[in-house]
């Protein structure tokens, strides 16, 4: 069974930093930090891999309880991070904070759990 995850996942990071880098004026525009923005990318596309990879070893168990439980800390230790990433943002930038840098970031992280969660569905249905 191969798994393309990681040639999928370092794709969408291409796209997602690409994107932001052409549409770069428009941001400074709307007073967005993109550096930010480019950096919060890097840093969901590692979450989400060591998350992945969290719950493809629960996958791997003959226990669904380990599944489940595998499924559930992945989906925290991604939570949590992203939370402790927005705060140290919100507290580093505390009178320019930007809304709208905020909100996409968490667009993002909706983006990366998104695909990490098809991409277990997928392989769910293979190994069967």
């Amino acid at each position: 069974m191969t798994d393309r995850f990681f040639i999928r996942l370092f794709a969408v990071f291409g796209i997602l930093n690409g994107i932001l880098f052409m549409i770069k004026p428009q941001l400074l525009d709307q007073g967005m930090h993109v550096n930010i923005l480019m950096i919060g990318n890097l840093l969901l596309a590692i979450i989400t891999l060591v998350s992945y990879l969290m719950s493809r070893q629960g996958l791997a168990s003959a226990n669904n309880n380990a599944f489940v439980r595998a499924v559930y800390g992945s989906m925290l230790f991604k939570f949590f991070l992203c939370i402790v990433g927005v705060a140290a943002y919100v507290l580093t930038y505390r009178p320019n904070v930007s809304k709208l840098t905020v909100f996409t970031l968490l667009f993002l992280y909706l983006l990366y759990t998104v695909f990490e969660t098809f991409s277990l569905f997928r392989l769910t249905r293979l190994k069967k």
